[in-house]
């Protein structure tokens, strides 16, 4: 007896999982249009920063060296990925948890490391809007980079999105997200004012300066100031704290991260 079969392609469309980067794709899509649409991330991400970096250059609110523009635009671009991939990132993940989307994609034929991608996929997105933006107002403004930092700078960038987006999953992913607003925006602003972002980690309180140069949010803007000030190499110190960062919150985040 033999068995007829249907040459493959006959029947449209054929069941079974896409492909892995047409997955991603559309994934990071969604939740970079998702982030861009959303009233109190864009506050957050990009608003917030526009009129610190605005405010800091022309009032005298904080000593610093001239021209003053060149000393807070490295922060604040700072402060743009801590507030988009630390902040936004546990914020966003913690509702999505408590309202199920987390469950109901996870059923879906997206593996969880896919969801993980696509979510830091999309920061990237929003950190590089930011970085436009923020970098044509401060240029705007006069700003001047060392352009011999311009690579240096990237690569602190692309390691502080790690790092934060590590620490933002690991935040929403484990605690309830009325917690983790209250907890993400606590820690925004104490990083803001004292850990390196507004005022450089050599004018904080000695014990707060020697903490803040540990921290991400420390290490990530004095790299960036060296990087676009000096033009000169962040140091294999910060670049180190950033790393350090990202993998352990990276690992612990696999690990603690729950669905529900």
């Amino acid at each position: 007896m033999t068995t007829t079969r249907f040459p493959e392609g006959t029947f449209q469309p054929a069941p079974g999982r896409g492909r892995l980067g047409r997955m991603l794709a559309a994934q990071s899509g969604v939740e970079l249009r998702l982030a861009l649409r959303h009233g109190e991330q864009v506050l957050l991400t990009l608003l917030i920063p526009l009129a610190l970096l605005v405010g800091l250059t022309m009032l005298n609110v904080v000593p610093l060296p001239e021209p003053r523009v060149a000393m807070v635009t490295p922060g604040v671009l700072a402060l743009a990925v801590l507030s988009t991939a630390f902040t936004g990132q546990a914020i966003a993940l913690g509702f999505d948890r408590r309202y199920g989307v987390i469950r109901r994609l996870a059923a879906t034929a997206l593996p969880r490391w896919l969801l993980v991608a696509g979510r830091l996929v999309a920061v990237l997105g929003v950190v590089a809007v930011q970085m436009v933006v923020l970098g044509s107002v401060a240029l705007a403004l006069g700003w001047r980079p060392a352009v011999s930092g311009l690579g240096w700078a990237l690569l602190m960038v692309l390691l502080g999105c790690a790092a934060f987006g590590g620490l933002g999953l690991l935040l929403g992913g484990t605690l309830r997200a009325e917690i983790v607003l209250a907890v993400a925006n606590v820690v925004w602003f104490v990083l803001l004012l004292g850990g390196g972002i507004v005022l450089p980690v050599d004018q904080l309180p000695g014990p707060i300066g020697a903490v803040a140069a540990l921290l991400p949010s420390g290490a990530l803007a004095e790299g960036l100031r060296t990087a676009l000030v000096d033009g000169g190499s962040p140091g294999l110190h910060r670049i180190l704290v950033l790393v350090g960062w990202a993998v352990a919150s990276g690992l612990v985040a696999a690990r603690a991260v729950r669905l529900r």
